[in-house]
């Protein structure tokens, strides 16, 4: 289904080249079918010699080869990349924005015209293809336009579709979740250190704990309660832990950041519709 399409890629920077990689390497797509655009010469030349996709600094090329267009770039530029692009986008494509806090009526207005358009929002964990993605689909999108954008991005990590409106906590949780959680790798590494661990040592099992645990959520399907019930026996030293964390409000510390960051959001998302508005 996917294979047979013309997949374009606007911008080759992480998230891009995490895309062509991941639908690379899980077979999802053929080289020959994804061509990508860059003003950097040299990116495209190293993106080029990894996947031997087309490659091309016009934006426009991409535009008129592909049925489905993602714009992976900064949301400060997206504006005008998508008036540059314009005349070549129609109801033949399937439009795919990646572009941060970008609301899909943002894009919209910019265009001011019918598109089967969706907007995504990845994180920087799909560069290891391990990324969380939520996708919500415009007006004009059709169920096997989402299914599509589905498959792109379950070859970098696992994707859920909602509604546009969850968008800005799904920025707050999952886009913003990876500096939460290096945060307390970071964490857990020094006190590995203040307890007499080498920090190399602290960080790798830092890390590897994460991992472990998170993989052992999604593997089992079993809610973090009871796996955590697993771990702490009575009168254990894994129990008397958990006390102290409950006690400095880690719990209540990642809700309220998790609201911050959703609220932080949903103020740049209405910043972004009245500036792609006036572009």
């Amino acid at each position: 289904m996917l294979k047979d399409k013309k997949i374009g890629v606007i911008g080759t920077g992480n998230m891009g080249e995490a895309l062509i990689s991941g639908l690379i390497y899980a077979k999802s797509s053929v080289s020959k079918n994804i061509i990508c655009s860059d003003v950097r010469k040299e990116k495209l030349k190293s993106v080029k010699d990894a996947y031997g996709v087309v490659t091309t600094t016009s934006n426009i090329d991409v535009v008129k080869t592909s049925e489905i267009v993602i714009y992976a770039i900064k949301p400060q530029i997206m504006a005008s990349i998508l008036k540059e692009t314009a005349s070549h986008l129609d109801m033949s494509k399937v439009i795919i924005s990646i572009a941060a806090g970008v609301p899909l009526a943002a894009i919209e207005s910019c265009l001011n015209k019918d598109l089967r358009l969706i907007r995504v929002m990845p994180n920087i964990a799909a560069s290891v293809k391990e990324g969380a993605a939520a996708i919500a689909a415009g007006k004009h999108a059709t169920k096997n336009d989402l299914k599509l954008t589905k498959a792109i991005f379950d070859s970098v990590g696992k994707s859920i579709i909602i509604e546009e409106d969850l968008m800005d906590a799904i920025t707050g949780l999952s886009g913003n979740g990876p500096a939460y959680i290096f945060l307390i790798v970071d964490a857990l590494a020094d006190a590995g250190v203040k307890m007499g661990l080498s920090r190399e040592d602290a960080l790798l099992l830092s890390s590897q704990t994460v991992l472990g645990a998170a993989k052992l959520l999604l593997d089992t399907a079993e809610h973090p309660g009871k796996l955590k019930d697993k771990v702490t026996s009575p009168g254990g030293t894994a129990i008397a832990s958990l006390h102290t964390i409950e006690e400095g409000g880690l719990r209540t510390t990642l809700i309220n950041a998790v609201e911050v960051g959703t609220n932080r959001s949903k103020e740049l998302g209405k910043m972004m519709i009245k500036n792609f508005s006036n572009h």
